[in-house]
């Protein structure tokens, strides 16, 4: 499978009026398909069969290059897979250096979920993240908290789980007084996910650097702690 020939796949499932609609929703000038999502998975799904991790790689970075908003999306979820055997890195690194390209939260958002998969197969990368935290370019510090979402999600975390939490914690709270939209509501998405398995850390954070966020993100961000009182 080339990139070609999966970007012929997905420009046969072309739908003008729905592209037009997507154009004028995501507000952010490129070639819009109108293809739905339920299409882009069964499409990526067919992909992943038979390829090898580097093949999937190649095949995703090409559909990205492209820069159709329904292409990038696909490259995304044609690397979203929880095991990539025998070595991920391939994936790994093409997901990486997309992230100084986002420019919306759709795409961005789909390239993160891959690359979740790929931060908890090895957590060390964590460490290359951590570089994204002080880019001039907002959709890359955003993307630092997106992709760490999983560590939001354990009861009982160990050690080392609690240890990346704490870390991605200090970078949330560098973030509080930043002004933008986003950086905000990806603050508040983090310490939300969180409050739903660890209050007490989630509380200390909005009673802390919190306390600095913008009200509609500090709402959201207690939005789950709010209902269990």
């Amino acid at each position: 499978m080339t990139a070609e020939r999966a970007l012929a796949n997905i420009k046969a499932l072309a739908n003008p009026q729905k592209a037009a609609d997507m154009a004028r929703y995501h507000k952010v000038e490129r070639v819009y398909l109108g293809v739905a999502n339920p299409e882009l998975d069964a499409l990526a799904k067919t992909w992943r069969e038979g390829l090898s991790v580097s093949d999937r790689a190649s095949l995703a970075d090409g559909l990205w290059q492209s820069d159709i908003f329904e292409a990038r999306i696909a490259a995304a979820k044609s690397l979203t897979q929880a095991r990539l055997r025998p070595e991920d890195d391939p994936a790994w690194q093409v997901i990486a250096g997309w992230v100084p390209e986002f420019d919306c939260w759709a795409i961005a958002d789909a390239a993160c979920i891959a690359g979740q998969k790929r931060l908890v197969a090895n957590p060390a990368r964590v460490n290359e993240v951590a570089a994204w935290t002080c880019a001039d370019h907002m959709w890359s510090r955003r993307a630092a908290l997106v992709i760490t979402l999983p560590w939001t999600k354990q009861n009982h975390p160990k050690p080392a789980e609690q240890a990346i939490r704490d870390r991605v914690l200090g970078w949330a709270a560098g973030y509080v007084d930043d002004p933008d939209w986003f950086i905000q509501k990806a603050v508040a998405w983090w310490i939300r996910d969180l409050s739903k398995h660890d209050r007490p850390r989630a509380e200390a954070f909005l009673a802390g650097p919190g306390q600095s966020l913008k009200p509609f993100a500090q709402r959201e961000a207690a939005r789950h702690l709010q209902i269990d009182s």
